[in-house]
């Protein structure tokens, strides 16, 4: 898509939806987005990295457009909200058309139409065959580790203000609604990698299309009923965070993959990357930002952490991460649950200190986790059972008999953390929104 069409399509959002977009400058650029070397960014400590992507006009229009766009088809749904729908009815509605087919909906509007139809159509840039595939090949992890972080997924967006924001505006500060976001997320996960699990009529898809519905909500009420600041933050949750946390897994193979001097992936990585492609799509993000060779995958994601700004904001950041790193997500009181639940807040403090840390060393000082000896402990322990257990089923996965049974636990141990978690709600209430944040323009 020219850069022309991609202005064209962003702009579009005022045209379709002027009581939600109306009061956004779409030509403005805004002040989270940054090409000037003096700002600091992710790549402070690679400033010849930043330099090579800055380089790039068409990476750093890419990233300049979708940090200003939404996803217009969900969006328009969502926009019924302000024109007399009640939001219960509209999931309602939404969750029929995904389990029966649009048909089974009395009077559907149309752009619940719109947007079932369109998450219908399998692009022809998408091999279904090797998203199947790469949804086995990922099972081993969300089966095996993702049950110990979970909490996790959200830190990396916590620790700029930016991207933060709307999780502060929309009443994520309770440990109830954390862990209820934090289980929704895993469900979501667990449910498009299951055997079919991005197939039409899967929970998995009706999983994806209530994500992209939550992301409108979310959307649309901050525009009309906070003191949401476009001209700072740019459109609320735009594409290029929303990348991020699909691509993510990939893109650490993708990162791998060029250290080592290769050029493409290999046949069991070429498929997790269409499994990720094809889940991003269905969330809304556009081709532009899934590339399908391991250098693309790499730019486009450090292109979006080259221009978005560092600012880590006590006020906003702070509370989020605390709550996510210490919320209790046992689901009962047994010995079990909390074995597993000290297991998982020392895992995911470790991931803090070592991974997301090093995206921004001055925030972690201020926010103060440490690990401890009994953390190091605990780490050491449950990283040698889920090592153990995902080699073996790596080693088994490579073996045609073994193959399908290995395949047959991962699943058993899926549906099993599914039902522990419970069932997702993917709603945001719009009662709990903050009007205004210090810190928040």
């Amino acid at each position: 898509m020219q850069q022309s069409e991609l202005m064209a399509n962003v702009g579009a959002q005022k045209d379709r939806l002027p009581d939600i977009f109306g009061a956004i400058d779409f030509d403005a650029q805004p002040s989270r987005f940054t090409t000037d070397m003096s700002d600091s960014t992710f790549f402070d400590d690679d400033q010849s990295r930043r330099a090579e992507l800055l380089a790039r006009p068409d990476l750093v229009e890419l990233m300049r457009v979708y940090t200003m766009q939404g996803d217009p088809t969900a969006d328009a749904y969502a926009a019924l909200m302000t024109r007399g729908h009640r939001l219960p009815k509209l999931i309602k509605m939404l969750k029929i058309a995904c389990d029966k087919g649009i048909d089974a909906v009395p009077d559907a509007p149309q752009e619940l139409i719109d947007l079932i139809h369109e998450m219908e159509q399998v692009p022809d840039w998408v091999d279904m065959d090797l998203v199947e595939e790469g949804a086995r090949g990922d099972r081993n992890n969300a089966a095996n580790l993702m049950p110990y972080v979970e909490r996790g997924a959200f830190i990396g967006t916590f620790l700029n203000k930016y991207s933060a924001l709307p999780m502060a505006l929309t009443g994520t500060l309770s440990n109830e609604s954390c862990k209820r976001r934090i289980f929704d997320s895993s469900n979501f996960l667990m449910q498009t990698t299951l055997p079919g699990g991005l197939t039409r009529y899967s929970e998995g898809f009706k999983a994806t299309a209530l994500v992209r519905m939550v992301h409108s909500m979310v959307r649309v009420n901050l525009l009309t009923r906070s003191s949401w600041d476009a001209g700072e933050y740019s459109m609320p949750i735009p594409q290029v965070d929303q990348m991020p946390a699909g691509l993510f897994q990939i893109y650490m193979t993708a990162k791998k993959v060029v250290e080592s001097g290769r050029t493409e992936f290999n046949s069991a990585e070429r498929a997790r990357s269409e499994f990720a492609r094809y889940r991003c799509y269905l969330l809304g993000l556009p081709e532009n930002l899934l590339p399908t060779d391991p250098r693309g995958i790499v730019d486009v994601f450090d292109a979006r952490q080259a221009t978005l700004k560092n600012a880590y904001d006590d006020d906003i950041c702070g509370p989020l991460i605390n709550v996510t790193m210490t919320v209790d997500l046992s689901t009962d009181d047994t010995m079990r649950e909390r074995i597993r639940q000290t297991m998982s807040m020392s895992i995911s403090k470790r991931f803090f200190v070592e991974f997301f840390a090093g995206i921004n060393p001055a925030a972690a000082e201020k926010i103060g986790f440490q690990l401890t000896t009994a953390d190091r402990l605990r780490n050491l322990i449950t990283g040698t059972v889920i090592a153990g257990r995902m080699v073996t089923h790596e080693i088994a996965g490579n073996i045609p008999g073994a193959r399908r049974i290995s395949d047959r636990i991962l699943v058993k141990r899926m549906k099993k953390h599914l039902a522990r978690i419970g069932h997702a709600d993917f709603v945001t209430d719009a009662k709990q929104y903050r009007p205004k944040v210090a810190g928040a323009h």
